[in-house]
């Protein structure tokens, strides 16, 4: 890994990371601009954030085993890439010969299973409507499961022959839903409704599908006549209204060209016992376009008509019978209008992009969705009450063994590449499939369609099992968590749960299991779903739990196979080993918390269940008697009181704290050992000495004060242990042992999801610094070699003195050991209810002081660090969804949302940081909502869902002040009401007391809600005055809440703001979907590809950095199949490297894919699909697209009003793009209009000395220029010359292009100036010199464009690259023995002068 600041040029003096990645184009880096915590200037943009997602961070595995000193941790990337050999068998041709229709070519690779090929020609246009056939090669019949090259004789054109086989009932019913498949496939009906996995994207209806090689159909003359460039008015700057209808443009696609009427199963079916015998499997009934309606029989042979009608069954075939063996055929015999129609919907099918159909790992829902008309459809008829309750349809009768194949999987060996990835295939498919059929069986349950196992008990203690899957819901049964808060600690419990499966799950130990666990919120009700452990319905729990404890820790029971196993996750997971006394008194080990119970199945493995206390408590949350915080947690008002017991610290935070102390305890030992060197050459080093006093005391001092200003100051201690040995743990090369607050912010890089653009938060304080501490401070190579002898566990070889070193630093910092660095938490402290034996009060005591200074360390240096990364925008939320993301990789809690909010108030810089706040606020309000909605959803009965769905939904954002609403009618509720039933459903209740919420009433809740779960003021009593104060928006509003919910409304224009009748009413709500949360497996391999790529990029080998990344990106597909977020993130890097070399098709044709995948993995206006949006812009520009990219362009800015509104940094690189494209096809003033906005928006968010703001001034400028309006340009112009002046030096290639360019256009002023006054005074026989009005030419616009976007191209002949190259190679080499004595910021790849940084 190379070091994570190389990318902050070291030739400016005193610079700020403040506008690096932005505008520092970092060069060959070319990482992507700075955007939504994407990018840290290093190359490693999000493509790794996003990629992260939540499973373990990326330099997991390296990162420990070096810490750990297990495992060899560089061997790993060479014998990488000896594996992938392995994979990459090389592809071969065979010939397909398929019933009527001409032999074809098929690429084929060895590894694919017979089935695959099955699947391609059941998908081709020509053989689509084939399912039930084998293929066979010289008269044998392929086995479907075998792989291609197990097979004798299969070789380079060899002929398969596609030969129809016989029908059985289940062939049959396959064959049927596949032609149903066929016909309903460009119905969007599908994506809104959430099923099946589909999900919606746009994309096409913007590129008019001339992207990649359709494109090439298009002329690609000059474009300029033919394009209409103004935007919607909704869209042009300054616009108040956001209407939601364009969200889902209408493509003209989904008009579906009708084929059938009608195809249902017929009432005859099943057939009777002497049909059986004939043949007959069962009975369609089927009505043409013409309105032919006929009677059709599946039997082995085929399909034929028969001559039964609606009344009378008559089963003989018909004359013509029209036998045929699929039904397409048949239909096309009986119906012209079919044979046409289907042909053409076929033809259309086929040429959609394979990414706008293909099904994705987990349902997307879409929270707004138009009127779809609800057609007769048999197979969802028949899914609806038959097959999919029990049956999977894959495998025939039976139900799946939901726990042996999740455990089976996980058993697979993982000894070498392949091996792994056909493991953490399977992982993956049968935890998405888990997923699917957990949150399915969720809804049922809530929707009363499952009957409990315990239907005696009140509704909320019963608990359900389908599809062998185990339901309870999210309440306080049996009074189990009365000390911990009841309801709301089981409310809270599950998803701690689910945390700490996901993280056993990631260290992955053999032997030990976890349960598949999903959790599903659905109408208000919280429902965990798991996977069963064989037997234990059988037993009592008391006699199956051998490890832990059921009654949190009064009876304690422990195993030795359990402390072994737990033993090996206690590293990675920071857990310590610990003694608790039972009720005996007795003394037990445990290395989990208490109520982490063992059982061992009938199956014999070892389960470990009720993770929920994996990760520590977190005092902030956690009153206790006679405990004092530190005082950087007092100051903020911690402890405060939670809802309930069960608040504990993030992975995330866990690992930054870890690391944080990591540097502390280096930077002590390097101190002490110059001491050591400095007294020997009897030399007193005062400095250090007083430094490492100082730093000995916690160096938790709080400087959220000077936060800002302790940029600037170098501290003396900040020693540059050159950490690129230590642990590759991608923290900052001068690794300053955080001395104040927000250095510390440093991520450790072991396990846990984050944010590799936050990894260097900008920590490189000034990058000189760096560079002068390193020269200044003798001793370094001992630290170094400490360094490594620390590695060494036991701490041999080292003379006593550095031993003393070591103790000393391992107190201060509370390492558990005293020979090696390493802390543990023990996650016990503080639980009610356990004791811990005497003789280990002291540790006790430690691991208290180490809990109180996590919790300190959140406040004072998360918190604030997370600030300061929106400050320089190396953070960039945009949304609920993308704020929340930022604070967990951070690992900072959401119910911390108050404080950082209150943080960001007191924060002198406020008014660049209003997004953030803004942002803040509406995801606040929005949670405190959806607590109240989730209530008031239980108290309502399933018949009146949507009137209380849309009568809250008033409350909330209406401006009508007295919203009434409306009960259904009234003759259905009173004969209910005479009937009640003790035992109801769980979502039964009908009471009608939801009828009575208020706006008012609401608010109110809202502001109380605030209060006392995130302890903040709201001081607002509606909706009106919320929006007024803080600028929120109401349809980002609805947005979020929807989301937050589950909810879909009807995609039309909403009228908030009137007065006179509510916005919503029933009708306008059209379904309430599941929020499920689950574990993400994940594909480790590939990720490790995926991260070295990033780094030689980042060294400038774009070409090795380009393999590797395909090579991922196979590896990718090959574990998650064709779509994942993290897929996506490959493919953006990989167009981006496309561009930046050169091939602009190619970039373009990945982009598009990115795009797509973007829009059906996370939704079509995710963030993270406006920032795809924009970079496809960009390449279509560069392969000559231009109204194209504008629609593009437009289609973003849509959505990111839509989003968060127009006042947001990321806005002005979108309306500077949008300019530029404009002024390249001479729309002058429109074009003015979005760059003048660009121009306020970074003089905002940037401060008006910002180098972005001099570039902005620029861009403005030339298009005055072009208007030949040359006073505003000049104006403009001197603007830009004096910020690179004053922040460049009159030097600097920057001031001088502008100051060039400023003569220029004094030139031409004076030159008009001259024509203007020759025309007065000859009238109109002047002689008028010609001006020069310059069209600007695509190459410069395109110039500008790159420059704004962060992709800088230095021109380098052959003979400088290979220079260059040289270069970096004699620095890795010197890196790697160690003696590089200059930090490696100083990469070559610096264009310290291209564009400079502020």
């Amino acid at each position: 890994m190379v070091s994570k600041t190389d990318d902050i040029p070291a030739s400016v003096p005193n610079c700020n990371p403040v506008d690096l990645t932005d505008e520092a184009g970092d060069g060959a880096q070319e990482t992507s601009k700075t955007r939504l915590k994407d990018s840290c200037g290093c190359g490693h943009s999000a493509d790794t954030a996003m990629v992260n997602g939540d499973g373990a961070h990326e330099h997991t595995e390296e990162a420990e085993s070096k810490q750990d000193g297990t495992g060899e941790a560089d061997g790993g990337e060479e014998s990488n890439e000896q594996e992938v050999i392995v994979i990459q068998d090389t592809g071969f041709t065979v010939k397909i010969q398929a019933p009527g229709t001409e032999p074809f070519d098929l690429q084929v690779s060895p590894q694919e299973m017979v089935q695959e090929i099955h699947q391609v020609l059941m998908d081709r246009e020509d053989t689509c409507h084939r399912t039930c056939f084998s293929l066979q090669l010289d008269g044998n019949v392929l086995d479907n499961f075998a792989e291609l090259k197990s097979i004798e004789g299969l070789q380079e054109g060899s002929l398969l022959k596609v030969v129809e086989e016989p029908y059985t009932v289940r062939e049959a019913r396959i064959h049927v839903r596949h032609i149903r498949d066929l016909l309903k496939s460009l119905d969007p009906s599908d994506a809104y409704n959430g099923v099946d996995c589909n999900s919606l994207s746009f994309l096409s209806i913007f590129t008019d599908g001339d992207l990649g090689d359709s494109g090439k159909r298009k002329k690609k003359g000059n474009e300029l006549e033919q394009i209409d460039c103004t935007p919607p008015e909704h869209i042009l700057p300054g616009s108040k209204e956001r209407p939601l209808v364009p969200l889902q443009p209408q493509n003209k696609d989904w008009k579906p060209m009708q084929c059938l009427k009608v195809l249902t199963m017929s009432g005859w079916n099943p057939p009777p016992g002497n049909r059986k015998m004939h043949g007959d499997l069962m009975y369609l009934y089927i009505v043409t376009v013409e309105e032919r309606h006929v009677s059709v029989t599946a039997s082995t042979r085929g399909f034929y008509l028969n001559q039964s009608t609606t009344y009378t069954f008559n089963p003989k075939p018909a004359n013509p019978s029209f036998l045929s063996h699929s039904l397409v055929e048949l239909l096309s015999q009986i119906s012209p209008a079919f044979k046409k129609n289907f042909t053409a919907l076929q033809k259309k099918r086929v040429q959609r992009h394979p990414f706008e159909r293909i099904a994705t790992p987990f349902q997307v829902y879409s929270w707004t969705a138009p009127q779809v008309d609800h057609a007769m459809d048999c197979v969802r008829a028949e899914d609806a009450y038959t097959s999919r309750l029990g049956y999977e349809e894959h495998i025939p009768g039976q139900t799946r063994d939901w726990n042996e194949e999740l455990q089976t999987t996980r058993e697979l060996p993982r000894k070498n590449l392949p091996e792994r990835l056909l493991r953490e295939r399977a992982i993956f498919k049968v935890h998405s499939d888990f997923a699917a059929a957990a949150t399915r069986g969720a809804m049922a349950v809530i929707d009363g369609n499952v009957m409990a196992i315990n239907p005696g008990e009140e509704t909320r203690m019963q608990m359900f099992i389908w599809n062998n899957i185990f339901f309870s819901l999210g309440f306080d049964v049996r009074d189990h968590y009365r000390e911990l808060g009841g309801d709301a600690a089981a409310h809270a419990a599950p998803t701690n749960d689910l945390n700490g499966v996901r993280a056993y799950g990631a260290v992955d130990v053999e032997g030990l299991y976890t349960l598949g666990t999903v959790v599903v919120d659905y109408r208000g009700y919280r429902v965990t779903a798991q996977s069963i452990i064989p037997g234990i319905l059988e037993r009592e729990q008391e006699q199956s739990v051998i490890y832990g404890s059921i009654d949190f820790g009064k009876t304690v029971v422990s195993h030795s196979k359990y402390l072994e196993l737990l033993e090996k996750t206690s590293r990675p997971l920071k857990v310590q080993r610990h003694s608790v006394l039972n009720e005996k008194n007795e003394t037990v080990e445990l290395c989990s918390s208490v109520e982490c119970k063992g059982i061992i199945g009938n199956d014999g493995r070892h389960y470990i269940l009720d993770l929920l206390r994996t990760f520590p408590p977190d005092l902030n949350f956690l009153p206790v008697d006679g405990e004092e915080l530190p005082p950087e947690s007092q100051r903020q008002g911690f402890p405060r009181q939670h809802r309930h017991r069960l608040a504990c610290l993030r992975q995330e935070l866990i690992e930054a704290f870890v690391e944080h102390r990591y540097l502390l305890f280096m930077k002590m030992a390097a101190l002490q050992l110059m001491q050591q060197k400095a007294n020997k050459d009897t030399k007193t080093d005062t400095p250090a000495i007083t430094e490492t006093s100082e730093t000995s005391t916690e160096s938790n001092a709080d400087t959220s004060q000077t936060q800002t200003a302790a940029s600037d100051s170098p501290n003396a201690t900040e020693v540059s242990t050159d950490r690129t040995s230590q642990t590759d743990n991608s923290t900052s090369a001068a690794s300053q042992a955080a001395t104040d607050s927000e250095e510390s912010s440093s991520k450790p890089a072991t396990n846990g999801p984050l944010d590799p653009a936050a990894t260097q938060n900008g920590e490189c304080k000034s990058p000189l610094e760096g560079k002068e501490l390193e020269e200044s401070i003798p001793g370094l190579a001992q630290a170094k070699e400490l360094a490594e002898t620390l590695v060494a566990e036991d701490g041999s070889g080292i003379d006593p003195k550095s031993r003393e070193v070591v103790l000393n630093a391992c107190k201060a910092v509370g390492s558990i050991s005293n020979t090696s660095f390493d802390i543990r938490f023990n996650p016990d402290i503080f639980s009610p209810g356990v004791r811990f034996p005497d003789d280990s009060a002291d540790d006790v005591q430690k691991q208290k002081q180490l809990l109180k200074d996590a919790a300190a360390f959140l406040v004072s240096c998360q918190i604030p660090s997370l600030v300061k990364d929106c400050l320089d925008h190396t953070a960039l939320p945009m949304d609920g969804a993308t704020l929340t993301e930022a604070l967990h990789q951070r690992g900072i809690n959401v119910r911390y949302l108050g404080t950082v909010l209150e943080f960001v108030d007191k924060t002198p810089a406020k008014a660049q940081l209003e997004h953030f706040y803004r942002i803040g606020i509406s995801e606040l309000i929005t949670r405190c909502a959806k607590h109240i909605f989730k209530t008031y959803l239980q108290g309502v009965e399933l018949s009146a869902l949507s009137a209380a769905v849309s009568h809250f939904l008033n409350c909330f954002l209406s401006s009508f002040p007295d919203a009434v609403a409306h009960l259904p009618p009234d003759e259905l509720v009173s004969r209910r009401k005479s009937r009640k039933r003790r035992n109801r459903v769980p979502g039964g209740g009908d009471n009608t007391a939801w009828a009575s919420l208020t706006p008012s009433e609401l608010w109110k809740n809202i502001a109380s809600e605030a209060q006392s779960y995130y302890h903040f003021t709201i001081q607002c009593e509606s909706v009106d005055q919320v929006v007024e104060k803080y600028g929120l928006q109401k349809t980002t509003l609805l947005r979020e809440i929807s989301i937050k919910t589950g909810i879909q409304i009807l995609i039309k224009e909403y009228n908030f703001d009137s007065r006179h009748k509510p916005a919503f009413t029933e009708e306008d709500i059209l379904n309430i979907f599941p929020v499920v949360k689950h574990v993400n497996p994940k594909a480790s391999d590939a990720f490790h590809f995926f991260q070295s790529g990033q780094a030689k990029v980042q060294q400038g080998f774009l070409k090795e950095g380009c393999e590797l990344i395909n090579e991922a990106l196979n590896l990718f597909n090959n574990v998650y199949g064709p779509m994942h977020v993290e897929i996506c993130a490959c493919l953006r890097l990989l167009a981006r490297l496309n561009y930046i070399m050169g091939d602009h098709p190619e970039a373009l044709s990945n982009q598009q894919k990115a795009v797509l995948m973007s829009e059906r993995v996370l939704g079509i206006e995710h963030p993270n699909t406006i920032q795809e949006y924009m970079h496809l812009a960009l390449y279509c520009f560069a392969n000559g697209q231009l109204s194209t990219a504008l629609k593009l362009l437009y289609r973003a800015r849509y959505l990111m009003l839509l989003v968060c509104g127009e006042d947001h940094p990321e806005m002005a690189l979108l309306d500077s793009n949008i300019g530029l494209v404009l002024h390249g096809v001479m729309e002058y003033d429109l074009s003015l209009r979005f760059l003048e906005n660009a121009l306020t928006i970074n003089t905002k968010y940037h401060g008006p000395r910002s180098l972005k703001v001099a570039l902005s001034h620029h861009l403005v400028a030339r298009v005055y220029e072009s208007k030949a309006e040359f006073r505003s340009a000049l104006q403009h112009e001197k603007e830009g010359y004096t910020i690179y002046k004053n922040q460049m030096g009159e030097a600097h290639e920057k001031t001088k292009e502008s100051s060039e360019y400023l003569k220029y256009l004094t030139q031409q002023a004076v030159a008009l100036q001259r024509t203007m006054n020759e025309i007065y005074k000859n009238g109109s026989n002047a002689s008028i010199m010609p001006l020069k009005f310059t069209a600007p030419s695509m190459a410069s616009v395109l110039e500008q464009l790159n420059i704004i976007n962060g992709i800088i191209f230095i021109p380098l002949s052959q003979k400088d690259l290979e220079n260059l190259k040289a270069e970096v190679q004699r620095r890795q080499q010197l890196q790697e023995l160690g003696k590089s004595e200059e930090p490696a910021e100083d990469s070559p790849l610096e264009l310290e002068d291209k564009i400079p940084i502020d």
